[in-house]
Order: structure tokens, then C-alpha cells, then sequence
């Protein structure tokens, strides 16, 4: 049996981590449905978004390549998204433009913008450019949020969507750690959740 984990070191290391992972999770799972999450979320459709062109033409070689290593794709929402906080409609409106959950180039072979993070993204990507959520009634807000309002919104939502407790965990610490830059340049940029509604 050593021998054959030693053969095979790749698969015996991935076996590791995910064993450790799944203990990992178990436990913290626990933990966390004795306390109770912040939010309760839910969603009745998935967003109906359409990929926004990267333009990667007639930039030439370098650039073209510089573009593709670096630039995120972006989606645009196609009909309005509605979901549920805590028995409270909200809306993001159709016509939103976000790229999903930030996630380093290097682990998107693992961790998809758009996949397991899609809906706590798009939320959070709302959030931090507009530093509020929007009722569905089009007129009223949850207020003024600051970023770590923010972030702890995109890891319950998370949870209650996906129940990956330590992914979304770290995902919100590493948001804790790097989301202030966007944060800052969306403050810069004074957008306001108005703006949002004439894309309808």
C-alpha cells in the first residue's frame, strides 16, 4: 500500500486535501448550525446574464496577450435578478454589468468566477459599486453598507446557496484582505444605485 502511495503521490495528495477539507468543513459546519447563519437566503431562478467580448482584436500580439492573461471577462445581466434576504425582496437590474466573484487567474482551474460563488458575486459585485441593495420596489434601499457589510453578505449568501462553510470562509477573508482596492476605485467613481435602474 506505501508503495503504491508513493507511486502515486499526485492522487494520495489530493486525497489528503480533501479528506482534510471534508473534516474541515464537517467541523466548522457544526459550529456554525449551533450558532445560527446572519442571513436567511433564497433565489427562484438563476441569473440571466449574456458574456460581454473581451477585445483581444486588433490589439496586437503583445497586447492581445497581455488582454487574455489579465483582463476578466464581464457578463451583463439580461433580466432583472429577484431575490430574498430575510423574507425582504431585493432586485438587481437588468442591464448590471459585473464579473462575477474575484478569484486569482491562478485558481480559476478549480474555483470558477461563475460557479459555486455566482450568486454571493453578483450580489457583492452590486453591493460594492453602488455601497447598498436595492428593493424590488425600485425606490427604496437597505441603506448606505460599508465593505465589510459587504463581504459578510457575499460569504452567508454563499452558504446558503452552495454550503461550502471553509471555501466560502476563506473566500470572505481574502476579501477582508484585497476587496478594499475595489472598494475604494467604485468610492471614487460616485456611482449611485440610481444609475443602476436606467439600464432597464
Amino acid at each position: 500500500m506505501y508503495e503504491i502511495m508513493l507511486q502515486y503521490w499526485q492522487f494520495s495528495l489530493v486525497a489528503v486535501i480533501v479528506l482534510a477539507t471534508g473534516l474541515a468543513t464537517w467541523i466548522f459546519g457544526r459550529s456554525l448550525a449551533k450558532e445560527g447563519r446572519a442571513i436567511q437566503f433564497s433565489v427562484k431562478e438563476m441569473p440571466e446574464m449574456k458574456p460581454i467580448p473581451i477585445k483581444t482584436y486588433g490589439a496586437g500580439f503583445w497586447k492581445g496577450i497581455w488582454i487574455w492573461l489579465t483582463v476578466t471577462r464581464k457578463w451583463e445581466l439580461t433580466k432583472d435578478f429577484i431575490y430574498k434576504i430575510d423574507r425582504r425582496l431585493y432586485i438587481i437590474p437588468k442591464g448590471f454589468v459585473f464579473d462575477g466573484a474575484s478569484v486569482p487567474k491562478f485558481f480559476r482551474s478549480w474555483l470558477s468566477p461563475m460557479g459555486v460563488l455566482l450568486i454571493g458575486g453578483l450580489v457583492h459585485d452590486y453591493g460594492y459599486k453602488y455601497e447598498t441593495l436595492l428593493y424590488t420596489n425600485l425606490k427604496n434601499t437597505v441603506g448606505t453598507k460599508d465593505q465589510k457589510w459587504m463581504d459578510e453578505t457575499f460569504r452567508d449568501i454563499n452558504i446558503n446557496v452552495n454550503g461550502f462553510f471553509v471555501m466560502n470562509y476563506l473566500a470572505y477573508y481574502a476579501l477582508r484582505l484585497g476587496g478594499w482596492l475595489a472598494w475604494k476605485k467604485h468610492r471614487k467613481n460616485k456611482l449611485r444605485w440610481e444609475d443602476s435602474i436606467h439600464n432597464r
